[in-house]
């Protein structure tokens, strides 16, 4: 039965067993948890499931006292995962989404909607599941999201899936328990964009495309914004000094461009009356400049609309120090609480 030894320097925590049927087993310290069992799910998502549900346990030395995975332990009791819903399927590409929902569902959650980032043009939604554990701890269901790349489709095919995603889970709510009173959206880098365009916009620009599950115009709104560096002018990245391929690449060759660049800015729907938005963003990022967090601020001043813009000296795209990251949630979980979000 080949297994791998998962270690903290010189003291082995894990053992993780490949079993039939596709299972993994976790050992910790020859203790026996069974993490999934089933043919169903890929190996990729299972090997996912394992780095998710160990992260808490590497993040600290191991010398303390068992206590120290109390987390790790609540949120394997309390969560339950249903991985690769297919929530629509466009241009021969099942678009699918995997949900966290609380056991429990007798009273509806607040719920994060996480859409991965890769400048449209790569990422996962299971490359970005260790940036879910802080919104379980803090309580959310999540609902972890992909979409349709520009190897499969150019703009604004992104934009269409997620606001589709954001219908699928007021569809859903029910189902899993989501409070659709109480749903955060939340990316970063080209996610971050997203997460923005999702919770922004509304049935009248146009980018609400209808499924056969879907035949009514519901209204959604969303209760916040999480917004991690996120672009919010896509023009200004097709050409000049902050010309970036990755915008280049999702735009393509489309004649009418610029005015699709336009439309697909977070910019160009700043208005009153917009639910509150947290900005987080370097001020040395090479890839998405910090003027597009700095402009977003402003206007969204100007119209009025509670927001914050939280600014990481001398922080590029991601790779924040652990102080950093552990003041930027201490602030999210804050933003959540000044705004009804959490109690």
């Amino acid at each position: 039965m080949p297994y791998w030894n998962l270690s903290n320097r010189s003291l082995p925590l894990y053992e993780v067993h490949s079993m039939p049927g596709n299972a993994l087993l976790l050992l910790k310290r020859r203790v026996l948890i069974t993490i999934c069992r089933g043919t169903s799910m890929n190996r990729r998502l299972l090997s996912s499931l394992v780095l998710l549900l160990a992260a808490l346990t590497f993040a600290f030395p191991q010398q303390k006292p068992p206590q120290t995975s109390a987390s790790t332990i609540d949120i394997m009791q309390n969560y339950r995962i249903v991985p690769n819903i297919t929530y629509t399927v466009a241009d021969n590409y099942e678009c699918k989404l995997d949900v966290y929902a609380r056991r429990t569902t007798d009273v509806p959650m607040p719920t994060v909607i996480s859409i991965h980032g890769g400048g449209w043009v790569g990422g996962t939604k299971e490359g970005a599941q260790l940036t879910l554990l802080p919104y379980l701890e803090m309580g959310f269901s999540v609902v972890n999201v992909e979409y349709r790349l520009a190897r499969t489709a150019l703009a604004p095919a992104a934009v269409e899936d997620c606001r589709l995603a954001l219908r699928w889970v007021f569809k859903n709510a029910r189902i899993y328990g989501f409070d659709t009173a109480r749903i955060v959206v939340t990316g970063g880098s080209a996610g971050g964009h997203l997460a923005l365009m999702t919770g922004m916009l509304d049935s009248s620009a146009l980018f609400d495309a209808t499924r056969e599950w879907d035949q009514t115009t519901v209204p959604v709104r969303v209760a916040a914004v999480i917004n991690w560096f996120g672009i919010t002018d896509v023009k200004d990245l097709l050409a000049g000094p902050n010309r970036q391929n990755y915008a280049v690449s999702w735009l393509g060759s489309q004649a009418d461009r610029n005015e699709l660049a336009r439309r697909v800015s977070p910019l160009m729907y700043v208005k009153q009356g917009l639910p509150p938005i947290l900005t987080i963003h370097g001020d040395q990022d090479e890839l998405v400049p910090y003027s597009h967090a700095v402009r977003l601020h402003g206007m969204l001043e100007k119209a009025g609309v509670p927001n914050q813009l939280v600014t990481i000296p001398g922080g590029k795209h991601g790779g924040f120090s652990r102080d950093q990251m552990i003041n930027c949630y201490t602030t999210i979980r804050e933003f959540m609480k000044q705004h009804g979000v959490l109690p």
